[in-house]
Formats: C-alpha cells, structure tokens, sequence
C-alpha cells in the first residue's frame, strides 16, 4: 500500500485565459497511453473548482465520497469542489466536462449547488441531453476565441448557463410539495450555511442566528424536510470530511480532530464513533486493508 499524502490531491484544472472556467471535450479508449493519462484520475482526488461531467458515451464506474456509481450515456454529474472522488474503471468513453470557481458562478446558482450537496448522477432525457451537449459545443468555441474584447463574459455567461441548465434538471428531479416548499428553502438555506461553516460552527442555535429564524423553527423546517434534525446534519457533516481525511490523507487522528475544530481528541474519538459504529483508527485500518 503506497504511503499516503498528507492532504487530499486537488486536481488544478487547465483553465482558459485564466478566467476561473474550464470547458473540454474528452475522449478514451484502450490503449497503454490512456491507462498513464488516466493514472492521477484513479487516485483519489477532489476538482479545484464547481465541476460537471457530461457523459456522451461509454460506461464509467466511479467512487464519489465511499459510494460507488455506474454511470452510462446520457447522464451529468455535479462535483462540489469538496468531494472525493476516483475514476474506478472506464470504457470507449467520451466525457465533456466544465469547471467554474465561486468568483465566476452566479450567486444564486452557487446557493442552489451548495443545497444539492452531495448530488449523485443524473440520467437526463434524450431531448435535454441533445441541449445540453450543443451547448457544450458552442462553449466550447467561445472559449477559443480569446482575442474578444468580451471573451471573459461570453464564457462565463455561456458556462453559468450551462450550470443553470444541470441545476434546473437535479431540481426537476427533486421531489417536493407545496407543503414543504417553505421548509425545504428554509433546509436549502440551512445547508448552504453549513457547507461554508461546518469547522467552526456547530450549534444549532448558531445556525439559526445566521439565518435569522429561533432555532426551533429552524429545527422544524429542516427535519420536515429531510428527516433529519439539524444536529444530525451537522454532525454527518464532520463525521464525512473525518472520514475523506482518515481514508485519503496521511495524518494523523489527533491532526484531523484539530483541523475539524475539536481541540478535544477523546471527544472527537467518541463523536465518530457513534456516528460511524466504530473509532477512527478502526475505520481507517479497515479502508486500507
């Protein structure tokens, strides 16, 4: 087993004329000189930035986060910048994919993505999959045209249409009522604030006051939405980056119980444990064997 890093690999995506967006189509097939291309896409990696894959063709099996998926023709996959992931097996595959940073992403559609965190694979209809991949296209070409006095806000405007266009899907496929309408806004909101705040920010309350609602109201709309309480939330929350740290990086239990703000290494010890049904050391001896 080869030694781990001390921090999870990010992979920099090649941008275009250094304006935060990167857009390319991909494609692979059995050979020796796409096994050494692919060979940092096998280790477990996270993007440098918002990112989508459009697979057009071929199968892709991937691990996202301690999940596995099968992915086929026509799907997209929405990557936070947080989550880790591995390309686990591949075949006669044609990808496009796009990659944005917060500075170029419209802020409303970064508060949309942040409350679709974690998103698994979407299967798209063959008609929305068509306008998609054109729109690709035509990204694509603007993204050539560098000499353009506006090549900046043609290329960020054509890929946050492009993110509106995945978003409006995983929303479309989001099941929900009229009923629950008020309080999922409310959990998207709440999820939003935990995403930017879960190190130092871990109580309810604290949450509620961001949000300026009492914290059992704030309680309420979160578990009539989800399920679950905002606690819960916010405790899968760390127990998830604990478990990315104790999997992919090399450091050691006491560093990641400091770096997720637990000062307290018994505490932290225990907390995992009974989230995880087992202590940290456990679970990382049992992922490496």
């Amino acid at each position: 087993m080869p030694q781990k890093s001390q921090s999870i690999p990010v992979n920099i995506m090649a941008d275009h004329f250094d304006v935060g967006i990167a857009i390319e189509r991909m494609y692979f097939s059995f050979s020796e000189e796409t096994t050494l291309n692919l060979d940092e896409a096998k280790q477990s990696h996270r993007e440098d930035r918002h990112s989508f894959f459009l697979l057009e063709s071929g199968t892709v099996i991937v691990e996202i986060d301690f999940q596995k998926f099968e992915i086929r023709p026509s799907s997209v996959v929405y990557m936070h910048p947080d989550q880790v992931h591995r390309i686990l097996n591949l075949e006669n595959v044609t990808v496009s994919a796009w990659a944005i940073n917060n500075e170029s992403l419209n802020p409303e559609y970064l508060k949309l993505l942040e409350s679709l965190t974690p998103a698994k694979p979407l299967v798209l209809e063959q008609e929305t999959f068509s306008t998609i991949s054109e729109a690709v296209s035509l990204c694509i070409k603007f993204s050539k045209r560098k000499n353009d006095k506006l090549y900046h806000s043609l290329l960020k405007d054509s890929c946050n249409a492009l993110v509106a266009l995945v978003v409006s899907q995983y929303l479309a496929s989001t099941k929900s009522t009229d009923k629950l309408s008020r309080y999922k806004l409310i959990a998207n909101a709440f999820k939003s604030e935990l995403e930017g705040n879960f190190i130092s920010v871990k109580s309810p309350t604290a949450y509620a006051q961001k949000l300026n609602i009492s914290t059992p109201y704030l309680n309420e709309c979160v578990k009539k939405a989800t399920g679950y309480s905002v606690s819960y939330h916010i405790r899968q929350r760390i127990i998830l980056e604990a478990k990315r740290l104790l999997y992919h990086s090399g450091k050691s239990v006491k560093e990641i119980s400091s770096e997720l703000g637990y000062d307290d290494y018994p505490y932290f010890s225990k907390l995992f444990a009974k989230a995880a049904g087992m202590t940290p050391l456990t679970f990382r001896n049992k992922n490496l064997e």
